[in-house]
């Protein structure tokens, strides 16, 4: 009958890292599980690599996250864009510079999310594009460890915003470094051909109406 709604039961598996599932799906799920309280909603908490294996595999229904480069088979719809922050532990002699250099990073020890990462990646490319020198004073998975680090005046570190909590900007020195750094966008990630189901479509409309509302045959046109 019209006007009655839909009852869906089941499961959705969605893949994204640890901030992403601390920092932007808590809201989409509550949201999600509002309309829809008979769907079980399974997070796998991996990494951007290991949410590409799953949803190539569709072991996952779609993964939330962020891409720098898109495969051919996978479909990447951005939604959300940050920028990148530098931290570091309070009373740091960087805390009194309100205009931050690329340069003046390079006496102070960077903490990173490993080398096969993206996010190690894209630092690494700004600072031999511009012929900066840095040094790596940890490599460690995670933005809430890195942070805690940082806070124990272990070294500095190149976050993405989304990660920063009000108590954060309490007990780190933050700065913007979008002068140097591009944002980094967050979206929903699908393998392209698969015909979503409708937890699917209902959790992408969350993310942004009409998110997938083309043919689906071809999802990696993103009109971004």
């Amino acid at each position: 009958m019209l006007g009655v709604p839909i009852c869906l039961t089941g499961e959705l598996n969605i893949a994204a890292g640890e901030s992403t599932i601390l920092h932007l799906l808590p809201a989409l799920v509550q949201a999600f599980r509002e309309r829809h309280p008979a769907v079980h909603v399974h997070l796998h908490n991996v990494t951007g690599r290991d949410g590409l294996a799953l949803v190539r595999s569709d072991q996952v229904d779609l993964a939330i996250g962020s891409m720098l480069e898109v495969p051919p088979d996978i479909a990447y719809e951005a939604v959300y864009q940050f920028d990148p922050m530098l931290i570091a532990p309070l009373g740091h002699p960087l805390a009194d510079r309100a205009d931050i250099r690329l340069e003046d990073l390079s006496p102070y020890g960077l903490i990173l999310p490993p080398k096969r990462l993206s996010t190690w990646r894209l630092v690494d490319l700004v600072f031999q594009q511009r012929r900066v020198p840095y040094t790596i004073a940890l490599e460690v998975g995670g933005w809430e460890v890195i942070k805690q680090y940082v806070a124990m005046g272990l070294g500095i570190s190149i976050v993405t915003g989304f990660c920063l909590s009000p108590q954060d900007h309490e007990r780190l020195v933050v700065r913007n470094l979008r002068a140097y750094f591009p944002q980094r966008s967050y979206g929903v990630v699908v393998r392209k051909g698969r015909l979503l189901g409708p937890h699917a479509r209902r959790f992408a409309d969350l993310v942004k109406p009409g998110l997938f509302t083309r043919t689906h045959t071809e999802p990696g046109h993103s009109e971004r």
